[in-house]
């Protein structure tokens, strides 16, 4: 892999100048409560991180109770993460809190037509946002929302912090195509949301993972552009290791070749997105930075521009794209099928076996339950 040393990676970059190296960081401590799992080298090495995301914040049943993961977010054992969260601030990148997630329930306390409700549960996430300080917010919608709710938290979140707080969402890849299913509900459109809002969106974290899209080629991320998106708009995630999801991992060198073939093709391209920091690959636990110094160094590369891919017809923007193939994942083909013939997308199949190991009767009550 190319070398660490300050010599060879930039200082991290301001955001108008992309393209963005971005990292969730979401398991703060070593196995068995351990000790905290450090931000700082990520500026010590010099990686040229643009973007750390700190997750999960959780707002839980009942007004004023947010968590980050498990515990308060300032219980002491976050001591240790909200210095070294000042520390990258101060050497330039900027570090956003996510909400949401797989664990449900944050989206549906502050949806709805009930307003005294939504201030009853937005006041304490507004206050805890701006007590760290945080300079936005990653929204990462997995259950049902409405997307009257989400313009509505999105214009206060902007009403409250002003023009320079940034605010992301967290799609899956499928949500940026037209009429595939994805997390955030069946009613749920991000076309119409980018439509709506998309100038005070700064990006979409798009996971190409977990059944719900595919980076080992470049065929799902050029479906989405040619449906409309915007290159700069689409932040490409990837897993940094392969025990950090079901299913969706590429190794290097493969991913570097595809990323390269992105960025040839779109001189806007948007970036990079890794889940998660503290195992990430290749230096896993004991160097897990390497993994953004690698993805600055392959971002900054000069670019042999290559010719867009052929499409077989024109598409319209925000029109259907051609199918695409589907995401490789490691589960039987009669395993999906049999989750499928229940009346479940593919992509909903192998979500919901990589939430339950592949064991099918788990994965078809999960579905149900959803």
């Amino acid at each position: 892999m190319p070398s660490t040393s300050p010599s060879r990676m930039q200082a991290p970059v301001p955001v108008a100048r992309g393209p963005r190296v971005i990292l969730y960081h979401q398991t703060h401590h070593g196995p068995n409560d351990g000790p905290p799992v450090s931000l700082l080298p990520l500026i010590t090495h010099n990686t040229g991180i643009t973007h750390v995301i700190i997750a999960a914040i959780h707002v839980n049943e009942g007004p004023g109770n947010i968590s980050l993961n498990d515990h308060y977010p300032d219980h002491e054992r976050f001591s240790t993460l909200w210095g070294e969260v000042a520390w990258l601030q101060a050497s330039g990148v900027k570090v956003l809190g996510m909400l949401g997630g797989a664990a449900k329930g944050s989206f549906e306390r502050l949806d709805g037509e009930d307003t005294a409700r939504f201030e009853a549960y937005y006041t304490p996430l507004r206050d805890m946002v701006r007590a760290h300080r945080l300079d936005g917010i990653d929204l990462d919608i997995e259950e049902p929302t409405t997307l009257p709710g989400c313009i509505r938290l999105i214009d206060r979140l902007r009403a409250d912090f002003g023009p320079a707080f940034l605010i992301t969402l967290a799609p899956v890849a499928t949500a940026l195509l037209v009429n595939a299913p994805h997390l955030s509900g069946p009613t749920f459109d991000y076309h119409i949301l980018e439509r709506m809002r998309g100038h005070e969106i700064a990006w979409y974290n798009t996971q190409f993972y977990n059944g719900w899209g595919d980076a080992s080629n470049a065929f799902w991320y050029e479906t989405i552009i040619a449906t409309g998106w915007r290159a700069d708009k689409v932040v490409v995630g990837l897993l940094t290791n392969p025990t950090n999801g079901g299913s969706g991992y590429v190794a290097q060198p493969h991913i570097d070749g595809v990323i390269q073939t992105m960025r040839a093709r779109h001189p806007s391209f948007g970036g990079v997105m890794g889940w998660e920091y503290f195992n990430a690959l290749p230096g896993n636990q004991e160097r897990p930075w390497e993994w953004a110094a690698h993805m600055s160094e392959l971002m900054r590369r000069p670019i042999v521009r290559a010719p867009a891919p052929q499409q077989q017809a024109p598409i319209r923007p925000y029109g259907q794209a051609a199918p695409l193939p589907p995401a490789p994942h490691p589960y039987p083909a009669e395993s999906v099928k049999t989750l499928q013939d229940l009346g479940f997308s593919q992509q909903q199949a192998i979500a919901a076996l990589n939430s339950t190991n592949g064991n099918v009767e788990y994965a078809a009550g999960l579905l149900f339950q959803d």
